[in-house]
């Protein structure tokens, strides 16, 4: 079945430039995988100590960070390796400040694998959550190579418990270890008997319980908030926008709102002004405009929502209305504010065991949005009472960096 695998990515590989024709997405996915062997040969010395990385995209990056500076500050001899599957991973964060090499990964054929090892020859390599490539895995194993899962997850659904997934399971042992999010996860991995595993949690939760020490002042949204109450929407999708554009205009004047959409396309952001019959602004129209005079403030630019989420009395996080995928909801819960999300979220534990605490609530509807929004606005009581669970499930989740950090110092004995 693996060789059948194989042929089927070099088929892909073939086609790939084609598509690209007709996606910009794709032409990024094609054209930043063509430079990735000379990009590595000119960057990693043979005398380099390297730790690979591996995330999808975004999100799996956030939860390699603190393990990267922890990694960075305790053992400073190693150079880090960072890749990407997802074009928006990697155009996000190729500049970021740990690498010294940030390329995308190579398409899991044999021949790729086996070069881009040669390149990077890692001493340690971590991969972040569910990213299995078994190409990747199968040399990693044969080179003895010490392999770590880092905030993995294990769902049923996943090919290794079907009967068509005999040799896909075969490459996890590759792993020398799996540290895994949570206690789900822990018992679908010992029905497929891998070990050892570790309950380590989620490093997300290491990571955005650093953001609230920081200074994440932002004079502008100050000045559009004034003494109001503000709904920070965070990476909203169309289906997001629709609902939220219908609240605002049948409760004006209750809160402040602040939109941030997740995709920055001028045309999406317009056709949403037009839906508004309040006074709106947009952030690349900010300047010289006496902000409080506005309703809703549009985020038309990257890289500000998590200092944004600093001023929200309540948070919407948008992707789980359709069916595009839940965005970070511990970003605005380690403020300590309520969080509403859309209802398709059942590949998310950290929403549903924060559901369950009643530190978020989650919509199907316009109805819906109304009440659980319009509740949180008007009842200040249990608007706290929703908030401060949301932080708490932030701070007592926090140690999975500690104890990945633990491991580590014991190979280094």
């Amino acid at each position: 079945m693996r060789h059948l695998y194989s042929i089927f990515i070099f088929i892909v590989q073939a086609v790939l430039p084609i598509s690209g024709l007709f996606s910009p997405k794709m032409k990024l996915f094609v054209k930043g995988r063509k430079d990735v062997f000379p990009t590595l040969k000119s960057q990693i010395a043979d005398q380099d100590r390297v730790v690979w990385f591996h995330a999808a995209s975004l999100g799996e990056y956030e939860q390699g960070v603190p393990v990267m500076e922890a990694l960075l500050k305790n053992y400073p001899e190693y150079s880090l390796v960072i890749t990407f599957f997802s074009p928006s991973g990697y155009e996000i964060k190729k500049n970021n400040a740990f690498a010294k090499a940030t390329t995308y990964l190579p398409l899991d054929t044999p021949s790729n694998a086996r070069t881009f090892i040669d390149l990077i020859h890692p001493e340690l390599v971590f991969f972040i959550k569910y990213e299995f490539w078994p190409n990747y895995l199968t040399e990693l194993k044969k080179r003895n190579i010490r392999t770590v899962l880092l905030s993995g997850v294990f769902r049923e659904n996943q090919p290794f418990f079907k009967w068509y997934g005999a040799w896909m399971r075969k490459s996890l042992d590759a792993f020398d270890h799996f540290f895994v999010q949570d206690s789900s996860s822990v018992k679908a991995a010992e029905a497929l008997h891998l070990h050892p595993v570790t309950l380590s949690g989620d490093t997300r939760f290491d990571r955005v319980s650093r953001q609230i020490e920081m200074d994440n002042t932002l004079d502008f949204i100050e000045d559009f908030k004034a003494n109001s109450l503000c709904v920070v929407c965070g990476s909203t999708w169309p289906e997001d926008d629709t609902v939220l554009a219908s609240f605002i205009n049948t409760h004006q004047g209750i809160a402040k709102m602040i939109i941030a959409p997740h995709q920055i396309h001028q045309e999406k952001i317009k056709a949403l002004q037009k839906r508004l019959r309040v006074k709106s602004v947009l952030f690349s129209e900010k300047d010289g405009k006496t902000l409080s005079e506005y309703d809703v403030f549009i985020i038309d630019t990257i890289g500000l929502l998590t200092k944004i989420y600093n001023y929200a009395d309540i948070a919407y996080v948008g992707g789980a209305l359709g069916a595009t995928g839940l965005h970070n909801i511990l970003e605005p819960a380690t403020f300590g504010i309520p969080i509403i999300i859309g209802n398709h979220f059942e590949k998310f534990p950290e929403a549903k065991k924060l559901q369950q605490l009643a530190g978020l609530y989650a919509i199907s509807n316009q109805k819906e949005l109304n009440e659980i929004l319009n509740k949180l606005l008007v009842d200040q009581k249990f608007r706290s009472q929703t908030g401060m669970i949301a932080g708490h499930f932030i701070n007592s989740n926090t140690g999975a960096t500690r104890t990945v950090m633990e491991y580590i110092s014991k190979l280094h004995g």
